[in-house]
């Protein structure tokens, strides 16, 4: 009679391990890029691969393997996985959202929590079984530390995914401070998938409570939709990487941010500077304009001119410019000299460079679309 090793479910673990390894070896050889993004998605990818193999591993007793990885190294390798997991999907996150970011020894702070977990395993001289709770002769643990270290296991990965969701906030902020336009597919995308994993691993959590204060059978189907949640998540991301990880545009780092916040109230040659580069020499009109660009046509620092924005005008670079933007094709269309211009020439003549984004723009600041503004504005001047 046949004996099945592995079930369905326990493929689907084997698979995403299998997978992992392909995709991280994959992402390791594509050419080189200048930030760290294909290094730590390759670095998650094994820790990923990591903890689905030790997963099932610990949970499937139709094999055995030896005593000294099964019972001894395997409780090292899943813990170790399942709390990096979360630092490498952050720090992947912050290379994708940070222009200048490099790894330095600060970021080595993030390996604490696996570090305290090992060292508490190693005190402990835990086992495969102690984490099954499995009554072992001789040995007596308390459960309620066991608990305490599953605890940690799925709050720490929680707490990173939350961190990450952060970071794409911040990011969605410094670009409005830097740019004047920026595409909101390839963000969107990120923002989409790290909220999966925000989910998967809140959903982690919630069947590790059901776990331990309900059900034990719910759990288990919980946990193995769980699984193949993960396993669409790596694949959504390693195909994110290839398609619009590179699309995204780098900002400078926080530090710089603070710093410019911090400045003293902005100097009136500043503001006139600022005011002159957007009403005299119409510097809005330029598609794709960013701060870098704008401080130096009016040959002031770029933290200056941040601060002119946003501390004398109460606003963010992305909104000053699309408003003047918004007011030069207000002009355009209520020109009856211009009334054959179409809305797409309309736009492209005010400085846009995505009908979308113009739409969406001038809806918002006239509360009416540009066809209908037209409309009424001309209406207006035939009446007159």
């Amino acid at each position: 009679m046949k004996q099945y090793i592995f079930n369905i479910h326990d493929v689907v673990l084997l698979m995403t391990a299998a997978e992992c390894v392909l995709l991280a070896v994959f992402q390791a050889i594509l050419p080189t890029r200048t930030r760290h993004d294909g290094r730590l998605l390759t670095a998650f990818l094994l820790i990923i691969a990591v903890a689905s193999a030790c997963t099932l591993l610990l949970w499937n007793d139709q094999f055995s393997l030896a005593p000294w990885f099964e019972q001894t190294l395997l409780p090292y390798l899943l813990f170790a996985a399942l709390l990096l997991k979360g630092p490498a999907i952050y720090l992947y996150v912050c290379s994708l959202t940070q222009q200048k970011l490099t790894l330095q020894r600060k970021h080595a702070l993030h390996l604490l929590p696996a570090l305290a977990v090992l060292l508490c395993i190693a005190v402990l001289n835990l086992s495969s079984n102690d984490l099954r709770q499995i009554e072992v002769p001789g040995k007596i643990l308390p459960a309620r530390t066991i608990e305490l270290i599953w605890d940690l296991i799925t709050l720490i990965p929680f707490v990173y995914a939350a961190a990450a969701l952060l970071q794409i906030r911040r990011y969605r902020k410094a670009l409005k401070d830097e740019y004047s336009h920026y595409s909101e597919v390839e963000l969107n995308w990120l923002v989409v998938l790290t909220w999966g994993v925000f989910i998967s691993w809140s959903w982690t959590m919630v069947v590790h409570v059901v776990a331990k204060f309900s059900s034990t059978v719910v759990a288990d189907y919980m946990g193995i939709a769980d699984n193949y949640l993960t396993f669409i998540l790596i694949n959504a991301f390693f195909a994110y990487s290839l398609t619009y990880a590179h699309l995204l545009l780098g900002t400078n780092p926080e530090e710089e941010t603070r710093e410019t916040t911090s400045e003293e109230e902005p100097s009136e040659p500043a503001i006139a500077k600022v005011r002159t580069a957007m009403e005299v020499d119409k510097i809005y009109l330029k598609k794709n304009l960013n701060l870098e660009q704008f401080s130096e046509r009016i040959d002031l620092p770029a933290k200056e001119v941040s601060g002119v924005i946003n501390k004398h005008f109460g606003t963010n670079f992305f909104e000053y410019v699309n408003s003047y933007r918004v007011e030069a094709a207000k002009t355009l269309l209520a020109d009856p000299e211009k009334a054959d211009m179409t809305v797409l020439d309309v736009l492209l003549e005010s400085g846009f460079n995505s009908k979308s984004a113009f739409h969406r723009f001038f809806s918002r600041l006239v509360g009416m679309s540009p066809t209908e503004y037209r409309k009424q504005a001309l209406a207006a001047e035939t009446t007159s």
